[in-house]
Formats: structure tokens, C-alpha cells, sequence
């Protein structure tokens, strides 16, 4: 586990042999979600009593070789788990609830409560790793309210991208906090579950001490449309089509695939369904009764080829160009069932999240050289985002009328940004705490201020092995992948001679144009023993000084010639065990060295 910038809280605290706070203040403590899109999991504290709100997970940006999903530090849950009163659940996205199959694995909790689909979905997740009955999994439903050790936490109905959302209103002794969930505020959502405004008002009269706010949206004025707009579109889209349509959206995004499926049924086409996050999704919002479809409307991916093209409806996943995805498999020609035929309508029902518009992109070239019609973007009215605009975001901090206000979920840009529309809403500038993952926020009903630090940081994992993956070797697999590698193995006698080598071996290092790779290493080798004959000239040197050495200068030798930093491995060998005699000469040259300047002349 890794320990970013860890800093220990205040001494005046009262801590206990572990590190954690037990005072009778309210503590916020954001171990994910803060200057960042994911990893949303948040810790509130009081005295003895300690609850989360969501453990989720996030994906790896392109630079992260060989890593399949990232997670929070989990050290300072793993101590202080005898504090943990439960977990609230906010809704059933991956970068909310994707990381409490791991959390379990270390963390003991007493209950997890949230709606019926996020339940649903975790609890297959718990199924899938062995972990069910590691815990209990309660059902809450809307305006209901459970008492985790001396938190009150109701759950009060939300508008998302997915149904059955929520916002919290957390009765704490030290006053309300609201955590508004990801939210925006949809007056027509096609479910028809609109946001509970009246409970967000009621709280308000109460005084809310902290409003804690999704920021993803920060950046973008106005009001963000209503789910229904899509549906025009896509019947539009449907209506216009003559041949086979595919479909890629979130999975999770349940209201989409049934406007999906509706438009399916509208126009007389089969559906058959890509991907095990779509097919896990639909079956458990189906039975849930999130969706209702006929039985006959689906059918195998493997009869697909035999229906009359007019009557195709592919919904599939693939929306982000995930590399693996069936619809970036489809479009590299590489899926054994799926072919694209020219004439084929591709809607693409969702936008990029940050750090995925160039895989997006090269899935949206691929389909269009095979002579796909691909429907994508903002403006192509195909898809709205499940998270609030600034008008959506003020209406929130008017509504709750915060004493103290932090902005969540977001890159650190649209966290002082949504300060920023705290401020213009009245907010005193001095009481809005843009945070990082890891700083602790103290609270007592009139003062607030950050107080230390806990342990935090990222884990990263790699599924074809089960375990984690040191930081460290996602930068050398970075530095490999951009600059090549440079092995040198050289063997030297007990004074740090050459007596073998040097050996330089190169892989997808770029050279100067001109200079050919035998000339290169040759130079190179002379470099080499150029840079030991020095070195020794001074006395005799051990195979890890020269190893030291050689790392050092040539690195710099790279950065000048080459101008890249290529991963250098360097495997320095001793000939044979060197004599007591010739050990003791070596350490008397060493020792000689040490003394000072000033004591030789004496």
C-alpha cells in the first residue's frame, strides 16, 4: 500500500495508539473522489463512531500499463476498523460501490445500506469474489433513515444517470450534513422518480452545518437536459435507419436501455445484448422491475446473422473505447460474431469521461472506415449527462443553505470552480474547503478548519495476477514504453577492474539519424569503460559503486545524446572472491578517502 505525502494529525488531538481521532469533533475525511473523476469513498467521524459514504473504484488513464482498475489507499479504514458503524451507499455506479469488494477483504463492516439495484449489483459482485456474508446487505428506501452508531443517515431520492439514486441528510451531534450524491435536477425524468426537494427544504430549516456536492459539472453553465430529450433522438435515429443499429451507453444507465428497448419494440427489430456488464445490468434492473420487456424481444447474439438487417438491434458495451470492449472489437474487425456492414446505424449514447476521448475516437475512425453511420456527441442530442449543471449546482446550494460547503467528485479545477458558485451564492469564502484526498476537515458547529492528514494514496490492481501492482513498476513500464531500454552487464575483478564486458544490449531505444546501432553500442562501451578507468584512477572501487556509477553518468549521457531516458539496467559482476589481503587494502584506500582534507595536512 502505497503512502502519499501521509502527514500525522495534530498532536493536540486526542489520538489513539493507531492514529485515529477520537475527539468529540466532526471529522470529514475524503480518502477518494477529491481532484480526481472516481474512487468516491468518504469518512465521517464523531468520538468512537465512524461511517463511509460509497467505496468506489476508478479506471486507469492511458499511461497505466498493464492496470486494470485503481483503488484508494485503504490503510486508514484497515486500522480504525473497529470504529466503522456502517456504510451508506449512494447509488449503484462502479466509482461509488466498485471498490467494497476489496475493501471487505481487510475491513470488517458491520452493514451496508442503499437502494435495491446498487444492492443487486453488489451483491453479485460479493457472489462472484466469495465475499457474501461478509457483511449485511439492508435495503433502504426513499425517506427512510438509519442510525449508524450516533449518525442519523436518511435517504432521500435523487436524479441520475442511473435509477434508484440518492442523497444523504446525515443527522451527526454536532449538526446536518447533506451529501448530495451525484445529482442533477431533472422535473421530467422518464422513471418518473423526481428529486425529493421538500426533504432537501425540511433539512434546510434545520440548519445544515456542511454541504458536501458533486462537482463534475462545475465548469459547464446552464441546466443539463432532461433524460427524456433523448428519446426524441433516438426515435428519430430508429426511424431513419435501413439497416442493422447498435447501440453502446453505460450499462448502468437502466432509463437509456429502456428507451432502447422501447424504441426496439416501436420499429418491430430483436435485440441481442453484447457484454457481461449490459447483460448483468438488464437482468437484474428486470427483475427488480426497473424494466419490463417481453421475452421474445431479446435473442442470442448468435442468431443475429440470421434476421433480415431492418430487424437488428445490437446494444452493446463499448461506450468509452475500452480496448476489450465488444464495441471496440466490432470495430477493429476483431469480434467472432459481429462484422459491420456497410449501412450499419452506430449510436454512441454517452460521452467521454475525461482521459477517454482518444480511445473514443479511434473507435468512432474505425466503425466509419467500415461504412457504419455513427451517430455521436453533444450535439447530436443522443445522450445527457446524469450530473448537474452550475444553475442545477446553485439551486442545490440554495436549497441547503450550508454554513460550511466542500465540493466532491471532481478534478481539482471544477472543485474550486463549484467553490467559487458557493461564494457567488453567499457562501462566506472562509468556510468553503476545497480539499485532497486525505485531509481531514474538523467541524464544530461554528468553526471549521483542515487538521492533519491520514494516510491515502492509490492501488493498483492487475486482474490477470490478483494482487498489487507497485507504483514504481508503472513508471518503468511508462519509461519503457515511451524511451526503450538499455541492459548493460559487465564483470569486475575485486578492485573494480573490467575483466568481462561490457555487454549492451538495446530494445526500442530511438538512436541519432545516421548512426547505426553497431557504432552506437560501440561507443557506448567505450563510454563505459572511460567512465570505471576514471573511477578507478582515484583507488579501487566495489562492483555496487561502479553499478552506482555507471547509472548515474549514463543517464545523463542519454538525456544529452539522446535526448530520452531510456530504462537502464545495469548488472555489474565481481570475476572472483577478492583475498583478506586485497579486502583489507581496498577498505584502508576507502578509509583513506574519508578523512578530511584538513586532517591529511596535519
Amino acid at each position: 500500500m502505497t503512502d502519499h505525502n501521509t502527514k500525522a494529525i495534530k498532536p493536540e488531538l486526542k489520538t489513539s495508539k493507531d492514529g485515529f481521532s477520537t475527539s468529540k469533533t466532526l471529522k470529514i475525511i475524503a480518502l477518494g473522489g477529491l481532484g480526481e473523476i472516481g474512487k468516491n469513498t468518504m469518512a465521517i467521524a464523531y468520538g468512537e463512531d465512524m461511517i463511509l459514504v460509497d467505496a468506489g473504484l476508478a479506471f486507469p488513464s492511458e499511461e497505466m500499463l498493464g492496470v486494470d482498475l485503481v483503488l484508494p489507499d485503504l490503510t486508514f479504514l484497515a486500522k480504525n476498523q473497529q470504529y466503522l458503524r456502517g456504510l451508506a451507499i449512494t447509488h449503484g455506479h462502479e466509482d461509488h460501490i466498485g471498490g467494497i469488494p476489496f475493501l471487505l477483504r481487510d475491513v470488517t463492516l458491520p452493514s451496508i445500506y442503499g437502494p435495491a439495484l446498487a444492492l443487486g449489483l453488489l451483491e453479485k459482485k460479493l457472489s462472484e469474489n466469495g465475499l457474501l456474508g461478509r457483511t449485511s446487505l439492508k435495503h433502504v428506501k426513499p425517506r427512510q433513515r438509519v442510525q449508524m452508531g450516533c449518525f442519523n443517515v436518511e435517504f432521500i431520492r435523487c436524479t441520475h444517470s442511473i435509477a434508484d439514486a440518492f442523497s444523504l441528510v446525515i443527522r451527526t451531534p454536532v449538526g446536518v450534513i447533506v451529501h448530495t450524491g451525484d445529482f442533477k435536477f431533472d422535473f421530467t425524468p422518464v422513471d418518473g422518480e423526481q428529486s425529493d426537494i421538500a426533504s432537501l427544504a425540511a433539512a434546510s430549516e434545520e440548519g445544515i452545518l456542511l454541504l458536501m456536492s458533486d462537482s463534475t459539472n462545475s465548469e459547464r453553465e446552464g441546466f443539463t437536459p432532461s433524460e427524456r430529450t433523448v428519446w426524441a433522438k433516438i426515435n428519430e435515429s430508429f426511424a431513419n435507419a435501413k439497416g442493422r443499429i447498435i447501440v453502446t451507453t453505460f450499462a448502468s444507465n437502466v432509463n437509456r436501455v429502456k428507451q432502447v428497448l422501447q424504441a426496439a419494440m416501436m420499429y418491430d427489430r430483436k435485440v441481442a445484448v453484447l457484454g457481461r456488464s449490459m447483460l448483468t445490468f438488464a437482468s437484474i434492473a428486470r427483475e427488480l422491475g426497473y424494466m419490463t420487456y417481453p421475452d421474445g424481444l431479446l435473442v442470442p447474439v448468435d442468431q443475429v446473422n440470421q434476421l433480415p438487417k431492418e430487424k437488428v438491434v445490437i446494444l452493446t458495451t463499448g461506450s468509452q473505447g475500452e480496448p476489450m470492449s465488444a464495441l471496440t472489437r466490432i470495430a477493429n474487425d476483431e469480434h467472432r460474431q459481429i462484422k459491420i456492414i456497410a449501412g450499419d446505424t452506430v449510436i454512441i449514447s454517452a460521452t467521454p469521461i475525461p482521459g477517454n476521448e482518444r480511445s473514443v475516437a479511434n473507435t468512432i475512425n474505425a466503425l466509419c472506415v467500415r461504412g457504419a453511420k455513427v451517430i455521436y456527441g453533444r450535439d447530436a442530442g443522443v445522450h445527457v449527462s446524469g450530473h448537474g449543471c452550475q444553475e442545477e449546482q446553485k439551486l442545490m446550494i440554495n436549497l441547503c443553505k450550508p454554513k460550511f460547503f466542500m465540493p466532491v467528485h471532481g478534478e481539482y479545477r471544477m472543485l474550486v470552480r463549484h467553490g467559487e458558485l458557493a461564494v457567488e451564492c453567499g457562501v462566506s469564502a472562509e468556510n468553503i474547503f476545497v480539499m485532497e484526498n486525505g485531509e481531514v476537515l474538523e467541524l464544530t458547529a461554528d468553526h471549521g478548519k483542515t487538521t492533519g492528514q491520514v494516510e491515502s494514496g492509490v492501488l493498483l490492481i492487475d486482474f490477470n495476477r490478483d494482487f498489487f501492482i507497485d507504483e514504481e513498476i508503472v513508471a518503468e513500464r511508462q519509461k519503457l514504453a515511451d524511451d526503450g531500454l538499455v541492459v548493460i552487464a559487465i564483470t569486475v575483478d575485486p578492485k573494480g577492474a573490467v575483466v568481462g564486458g561490457p555487454d549492451v544490449t538495446l530494445r526500442g531505444v530511438i538512436l541519432p539519424r545516421g548512426i547505426p546501432v553497431e557504432d552506437f553500442v560501440q561507443e557506448l562501451r567505450q563510454t563505459i569503460e572511460g567512465i570505471i578507468g576514471k573511477a578507478n584512477a582515484a583507488g579501487p572501487v566495489t562492483p555496487d559503486e561502479v553499478r552506482s556509477l555507471l547509472i548515474e553518468k549514463l543517464e545523463a549521457h542519454f538525456a544529452r545524446d539522446l535526448r530520452s531516458s531510456p530504462l537502464l539496467q545495469v548488472m555489474v559482476m565481481r570475476s572472483a572472491k577478492a583475498s583478506a589481503e586485497e579486502l583489507a587494502a581496498i577498505n584502508n584506500v576507502k578509509a583513506a578517502k574519508a578523512v578530511p582534507k584538513s586532517v591529511k595536512d596535519k
